[in-house]
């Protein structure tokens, strides 16, 4: 049962629990993230072939996010995600045999790729539909901010000693990969931080482990049923269609400007990437751990604070069109990194405080939906446009478009009325 409200999220046993695992595997899954894009390099030498085995994972994944948060509805949400870890668990552990056998090729690559962008659909909404269930409504916020806080860290440690022990074992060649011992140690890393998951998942029991809901209709009826849900429920529809806007005019520009900015215009190259990307993750994990007081100031203008909040921090990506220092697109890249840290929080908490657990998988796969699945085609565009713009127009349109729009939909009741106390209505199906 979740602890008082007043205690921490970690007075709880069952949230150590998903906590300990999930931070180890977070720190596990940076070392795939830096190995796989290296593996790909390394069989082919081709940035198209590392694209498209990205896109192997990333498409299946958002393709099928809502179908997964149905069966996370359908079943409990413990038990989908020890299921979507252990074929992970399985998948990787795979690749390191075949990495360290010197058996690995292409083919294989993006089969396995694929395999791990399915499994990941189910896992990214289990986890997120479990954590009402370990903690009071009250701890929510505290609650997200520990795990978010954990998976900045995870970025900011993970890479750094996956680098270090695939460049250890840089001179061990199996088959036709050169760097096949560091690769495959890396690999094998990730998969044993699953295996602590697992056991952690194991040892964790949650409501609806015995009080499963009886599932009615069949999956996509379900899917169809949870779209319903939020529609009908006014502020979550309409934050959820101003973060599919967001997401489509600033998460593209983003993903392909920032490491053309540091290609074409920064002093350090691809140190000056990686400089970039940790100011955003250092900005992310101390505005997480800011949401909190945030959230007592706002009191419950929670959707006033969260349009103020993109307001300014399109006006700082906007800023990166005059952008010739490492240091001053860090500065700008951390203040961006802690806005984001406290809309996130308070936002997500809002919504699990929101809605009924029945509905959780659904509602959460339906947001993540709107950020990884219109993620990719906003790249796509942003791509594009650096065809016939430069990179600075690139910026400062899609900074000053988000400020427009975060300015203009201050007039919409819908989103104003975003507040921590608010609760919609149960809904069925």
């Amino acid at each position: 049962m979740p602890s008082s409200p007043g205690a921490s999220p970690l007075a709880q046993r069952d949230f150590r629990l998903l906590f300990g695992g999930s931070g180890i595997s977070a720190i596990g899954d940076q070392f795939t993230l830096v190995a796989l894009p290296w593996l790909v390099l390394k069989l082919t030498g081709s940035p198209a072939a590392l694209g498209l085995v990205l896109a192997t994972m990333a498409l299946p994944r958002a393709a099928f996010m809502l179908i997964g948060g149905a069966v996370v509805d359908r079943l409990s949400p413990r038990r989908v995600l020890l299921a979507a870890r252990a074929v992970n668990a399985l998948l990787v552990s795979l690749l390191a045999a075949l990495v360290l056998g010197g058996a690995i090729h292409m083919g294989l690559v993006y089969a396995l790729a694929l395999g791990i962008g399915l499994a990941t659909a189910f896992a990214y909404p289990a986890g997120s539909a479990m954590l009402p269930q370990l903690v009071a409504p009250a701890q929510l916020r505290a609650a997200n901010a520990l795990f978010m806080a954990m998976r900045q860290l995870s970025m900011l440690v993970g890479p750094a000693l996956a680098g270090l022990l695939i460049s250890v074992g840089a001179h061990g060649r199996h088959g036709n990969v050169a760097d096949a011992t560091g690769l495959g140690l890396a690999f094998a890393v990730d998969a044993l931080s699953f295996v602590c998951s697992l056991v952690s998942l194991v040892l964790i029991r949650i409501h609806g482990d015995h009080h499963p809901r009886t599932p009615e209709g069949g999956v996509l009826a379900n899917v169809v049923a949870g779209i319903r849900a939020a529609w009908a429920d006014l502020p979550l529809r309409a934050f959820v269609l101003y973060a599919a806007v967001v997401s489509v005019f600033v998460g593209g520009p983003i993903q392909v400007g920032l490491p053309m900015l540091a290609d074409t215009r920064l002093d350090l190259g691809a140190a000056s990437l990686g400089i970039l990307m940790t100011a955003n993750g250092g900005g992310m994990l101390v505005g997480s751990m800011l949401s909190g007081l945030a959230a007592k100031l706002v009191r419950n203008r929670l959707g006033l604070m969260v349009l103020g909040i993109d307001s300014l921090a399109g006006l700082a990506l906007a800023a990166l069109a005059f952008d010739h220092s490492t240091l001053a697109g860090a500065a700008l890249l951390a203040t961006t990194g802690v806005l984001g840290g406290i809309v996130q929080v308070t936002i997500v908490s809002w919504i699990q405080h929101r809605v009924a657990l029945e509905m959780m998988g659904r509602t959460m796969s339906l947001l993540m939906f709107t950020f990884m699945g219109l993620g990719p085609l906003s790249a796509a565009i942003a791509g594009s446009l650096l065809k016939v713009v430069s990179l600075p127009a690139l910026f400062a349109g899609a900074g000053l478009m988000l400020t427009a729009i975060a300015l203009t939909c201050m007039a919409s009741p819908a989103l104003r009325s975003i507040g921590m106390s608010s609760r919609a209505p149960a809904a069925a199906g």
